[in-house]
C-alpha cells in the first residue's frame, strides 16, 4: 500500500511540472507544438488540460484554465498525501 501511494505522489509531483513546464511555454508563441520534445510534452498535457478549458473559456484573450487544473492536481495531491501516514502504520 505505501508504494502504491508513493507512486501515485511522485507521479502527481511529476505531472505537476510537466504542466508548470507546458504553460510556461504557451507564453512563446513562436514554438512549434508538432515538433518534439514539444509534441510529447503536448500529448501528457493536453487531455488534462482540455477539460478545464471546456469548462472555463479563455477571458479577454487569457486562458485562465491551467490555475484551476493545478489547484486540482494539488488538492488531488494533498489528499493522497494525507492518506501515506495511514499506509505506514499498516
Amino acid at each position: 500500500m505505501y508504494l502504491l501511494i508513493t507512486a501515485i505522489s511522485s507521479f502527481l509531483q511529476i505531472y505537476f511540472v510537466l504542466l508548470i513546464i507546458r504553460i510556461l511555454l504557451s507564453w512563446f508563441p513562436n514554438i512549434k507544438w508538432f515538433d518534439p520534445p514539444f509534441s510529447i510534452l503536448s500529448q501528457l498535457t493536453d487531455p488534462y488540460l482540455n477539460l478545464f478549458r471546456s469548462v472555463i473559456p479563455p477571458i479577454g484573450g487569457i486562458d485562465i484554465s491551467p490555475i484551476l487544473a493545478i489547484f486540482l492536481l494539488q488538492f488531488i495531491q494533498g489528499v493522497v498525501m494525507s492518506i501515506l501516514p495511514r499506509a505506514i502504520a499498516f
